[in-house]
């Protein structure tokens, strides 16, 4: 069954073929993505983990075993959680969506992380939760593989999505699931006078063009290198790592302990603990320059390593975490039209990243500082958003480091406090590799 466009396939394909036979190849296998991945368990009423650090309604921490099942997936434990255990010697394939669920139909051929990417993106296009589509959800007698109608209806979906972009827009993505539902269950079919006569709705396009009238791209990146210490000091920086507190999305789960570390040029690793709640283990997403993983002790799918758009997106994350390297990171960078965050004027830049994923970053016209860097990773159903927002900038052996890191993405929105930064600080290499998290066990 076609899950996508011939692009689509494509692309799926040359990802695993380079990820069998080139696991070596540090060109082929260099891509990335963000901070912390968090434990969830999928609990009626909401899905929020309990404990969570993520209100978890759209995402793979907290319901992932609901979303993961949106489209008749199963989570197969003797087959995918049990080759996560494999030897940790010798490099092996990233695992694909039908090494760890059943019933994959309308989906195949794509990384887990891809998957799960996927299933972000329809939660959130239909504002729907796991107990939804799956009855007892968060319970143990749960039947993940029943296929419900609305599952039904989901993959019905994909197939009509595909159909209208290969047919109508020669296999470009134009048409998502977002395009019509935008939170909604059933889109809406009539417009209101209140939204014909209101305000205009506020809504840049994910790819930009460069605008007339505005700061050069050297204009814009000088200026930033000189508000955070002038770049020949920034350059200096080789490695720093910042120790807080995590909070989820409006206290959900309560707060843990987190840390994050990079390393020039491309190394970044982000755990988090919850010394409160020893059950949940630690959660870790890494990058080592190469390939990168995810460990969630308490998830449906507790440790993978990344494949697709999630690895694209490690490594920007962990590039774009010395400001020196923009150029270096991104590609074609434009600067399009001003815009505000909030009461702040914003100047935007953009760039190219990785296997068609795109990077956009926000400049305070004030201050000149980073305040904000939203990253689009690419799935088989629509663009992946995830956004960093950046502030309480304050001076660190002559750099100013934002202290406030607020991190979205489609499964929740978590808030990083850093109360300390050290730069140019020795890194153990093995932070930056496979985690060392127990697999839970099967159920």
């Amino acid at each position: 069954m076609r899950f996508g466009s011939r692009q689509v396939i494509t692309a799926a394909v040359t990802i695993m073929l380079a990820t069998a036979l080139e696991m070596g190849q540090r060109a082929l296998a260099a891509r990335g993505e963000s901070p912390a991945a968090f434990d969830g368990r999928c609990i009626p009423g909401g899905c929020v983990a309990p404990p969570s650090n993520t209100p978890g309604i759209l995402g793979r921490r907290a319901l992932p075993a609901g979303r993961l099942a949106r489209l008749g997936a199963t989570p197969d434990f003797h087959r995918g959680l049990l080759a996560q255990r494999g030897q940790a010697a010798a490099p092996t394939k990233p695992m694909m969506v039908e090494d760890v669920f059943k019933n994959v139909q309308a989906l195949k051929g794509i990384g887990v992380d891809d998957f799960l990417l996927t299933m972000g993106i329809m939660s959130a296009a239909v504002g729907s939760d796991c107990v939804g589509c799956h009855p007892s959800a968060g319970t143990d007698h749960v039947d993940w593989a029943l296929d419900t109608p609305r599952k039904r209806t989901a993959r019905r979906m994909v197939q009509m999505v595909t159909a209208i972009n290969r047919d109508t827009f020669s296999g470009r993505q134009v048409v998502t699931c977002w395009t019509c539902h935008r939170g909604r269950d059933r889109p809406v079919t009539t417009m209101t006078l209140d939204v014909v006569y209101g305000p205009p709705t506020d809504e840049s396009d994910d790819v930009l063009t460069q605008a007339q009238g505005v700061p050069s791209v050297d204009q814009v990146l000088n200026k930033y290198l000189q508000a955070i210490g002038g770049a020949q000091n920034v350059a200096r920086v080789t490695s720093f790592v910042a120790t807080g507190k995590s909070v989820g999305y409006r206290g959900f789960g309560g707060g843990g302990v987190v840390d994050v570390s990079a390393q020039a040029p491309d190394k970044r690793a982000t755990h988090i603990s919850f010394p409160e709640y020893a059950d949940r283990g630690v959660s870790v997403r890494t990058y080592d320059g190469r390939t990168g993983w995810i460990a969630t002790p308490l998830a449906v799918v507790p440790k993978y390593e990344l494949a697709g758009s999630e690895r694209d997106g490690a490594r920007l994350d962990a590039m774009l975490s010395f400001p020196t390297q923009i150029k270096q990171a991104l590609t074609n960078l434009r600067v399009g039209p001003p815009s505000t965050i909030g009461d702040k004027d914003v100047t935007v830049l953009q760039g190219n990243g990785p296997n068609g994923t795109l990077a956009t970053l926000y400049f305070d016209d004030a201050s000149g500082l980073l305040a904000r860097m939203v990253r689009h990773g690419r799935s088989p159903i629509g663009r992946v958003p995830t956004q960093v927002d950046y502030s309480d900038y304050r001076d660190v052996g002559g750099i100013k480091f934002p202290f406030r890191w607020t991190f979205a993405w489609l499964d929740g929105r978590d808030n990083f406090e850093f109360s300390d930064v050290k730069l140019n600080v020795p890194i153990d290499a093995a932070k930056f590799g496979e985690p060392n998290v127990a697999v839970a066990a099967p159920k």
